[in-house]
């Protein structure tokens, strides 16, 4: 089954290098991104989950939860974690989840349904799990990436995406493209020039669709 933007995400049960967890319940009340990856104990994996741990403040400055999973099992992940610091410099503390049944691969559309483990697999048996989710505290997802195996993902752009979107939630605006904090947004073509006006104050108009003013959040 496929995952859409603005579907509740599955909730599951599961065991984490933090121990165990029910995933809605670990969200609470904040967003959260779930990102995934074939192996432990893989070069590229490494450098992005240091890259994850160095962002620790940024994550916690918007509220944001992160949390990683893959197919191998919570030990592994434990001891794949001093790696990913060593190379990183940074602690990673967020949970890493063990999904050793692909239950929750399978359920998330990283892996397709006949998806099996063989013996002495390799990450490209699970190549596909190498997905990010950014999911709002009302559990539906946001947005949605994949990357392929010998490509890092960029979480430079994964933390600008986050606070589009949570400056999109909290104001009603939208974002053009290559949007950061503190530059003009866009305001929805469903809101009236009336209404643009009481809520934002002054606006531009480039064509009657496309309306910009500052960023309310800066």
């Amino acid at each position: 089954m496929s995952l859409r933007i603005n579907q509740t995400v599955p909730d599951f049960e599961a065991e984490t290098s933090d121990g165990p967890i029910r995933f809605h319940d670990w969200i609470g009340d904040s967003w959260a991104i779930l990102f995934s990856h074939p192996k432990d104990f893989t070069p590229v994996c490494t450098t992005e989950f240091g890259a994850v741990a160095q962002l620790r403040q940024e994550w916690e400055q918007r509220g944001v939860k992160v949390i990683g999973i893959s197919i191998d099992d919570a030990e592994s992940h434990r001891r794949w974690k001093g790696d990913i610091e060593t190379f990183g410099g940074a602690e990673p503390t967020f949970p890493i989840i063990a999904d050793t049944s692909l239950e929750i691969s399978k359920a998330y559309d990283m892996l397709p349904a006949d998806a099996y483990l063989p013996d002495g697999r390799t990450p490209n048996d699970t190549a596909t799990v190498r997905s990010v989710y950014v999911i709002g505290p009302d559990k539906q997802l946001k947005l949605s990436m994949t990357y392929p195996m010998n490509v890092g993902r960029n979480f430079a752009e994964v933390l600008r995406a986050v606070d589009a979107l949570q400056a999109a939630a909290k104001h009603g605006v939208a974002m053009p493209a290559n949007w950061e904090r503190g530059r003009d947004v866009v305001i929805p073509a469903t809101v009236s020039d009336d209404d643009a006006t009481a809520k934002f104050g002054t606006y531009q108009t480039h064509f009657p669709y496309l309306r910009t003013t500052a960023d309310p959040s800066a």
